[in-house]
């Protein structure tokens, strides 16, 4: 965390609960609120996560239920667009910061996009070649999700082998980051649909923890895909995570408070485990070659959104 950002919820349920409190009323938020015509919710935390929740699907829900890739993007005057950048800055979604810690149990990079799968392997590589230690695995999570027909342009355009879906796109990347070819264990069910099937991939790279890819089910097959909490839960009941190992997890800064929330909903509310969430570096000449995603006002709105709508689940959770 950079100064001048706004802290994320952290440590046990008390100081969740605090930080939940103080990310979701802090001054940028209220700004932006504002600024689109609304008046700051009255009574207390679980009522103004529900008004934010839904001011801001009034708002800032410019996917209407489909894929990030297929929202609309909305036209802001340039006060607006960079106020919300601004807001975006404030609350931690624009720029990377290193692991706060030196070692970790376990670290956890997140799938998405195809661009982004890629990006994440390889900055996780990059931090365990510059010295963060795992004792136990890196978990690299995703789902059967298929990739959308911009997806296999950008891997193409990256020299990535075709991959048909998100977690064909996650072992690309473990591949080549890692140096390895062979799973050395694997296990799965495939039952003939994407959203009940799950795989798992382990591979054992030399001179490093094992990098195992697990591809979940839906909680809620009936309606949707696996999404970011499905695969961390998954991956809980696989490693028997313990109370006290710390949990890095990877993925872009945008994502960082929705997915940091996410995660302490899943890993550190029912398992006891501490959990830092770093997003991607772009400046890393690791990642010279891959795909960059184009990051603009709507696409952090809509990332805002996501992190009130974690908040409010996570709040939830701790009762």
């Amino acid at each position: 965390m950079r100064i001048g950002e706004v802290a994320l919820p952290t440590g046990g349920a008390g100081g969740i609960a605090a930080g939940v409190a103080a990310w979701a009323g802090s001054a940028p938020l209220r700004a932006l609120v504002g600024h689109f015509g609304g008046d700051w919710p009255g009574g207390d935390l679980a009522a103004v996560l529900a008004a934010l929740d839904d001011f801001s699907a009034r708002h800032w829900d410019f996917r209407g239920g489909r894929e990030r890739p297929d929202a609309r993007e909305p036209a802001f005057d340039p006060a607006t667009a960079g106020l919300v950048l601004a807001t975006a800055a404030a609350l931690g979604m624009v720029h990377p910061a290193a692991p706060p810690r030196s070692g970790y149990a376990h670290a956890v990079v997140l799938g998405g996009l195809a661009h982004a799968c890629q990006r994440r392997v390889a900055y996780a590589a990059h931090l365990l070649r510059t010295g963060t230690r795992v004792a136990g695995e890196v978990a690299v999570l995703g789902s059967f999700r298929p990739l959308s027909e911009a997806e296999c342009r950008a891997l193409a355009s990256a020299g990535v082998a075709p991959c048909d879906t998100e977690v064909a796109a996650l072992d690309a990347a473990v591949r080549r980051e890692f140096g390895v070819t062979a799973p050395a264990e694997e296990d799965g069910h495939d039952s003939g649909h994407p959203h009940h099937s799950w795989s798992s991939r382990t591979y054992r790279p030399g001179g490093g923890p094992p990098v195992r890819v697990l591809a979940a089910p839906s909680s809620d097959p009936a309606r949707r895909r696996a999404h970011t909490a499905d695969t961390q839960r998954f991956w809980a009941e696989h490693v028997r995570l313990r109370a006290g190992e710390p949990v890095l997890v990877v993925t872009a800064p945008i994502y960082v408070p929705f997915q940091h929330c996410d995660a302490l909903r899943t890993l550190a509310v029912p398992y006891g485990c501490g959990v830092d969430t770093v997003g991607v570096d772009p400046a890393l000449p690791d990642l010279a070659g891959l795909p960059e995603p184009t990051l603009t006002p709507g696409r952090y709105l809509q990332e805002i959104r996501s992190a009130i709508r974690s908040l409010r689940a996570l709040h939830a959770t701790l009762g």
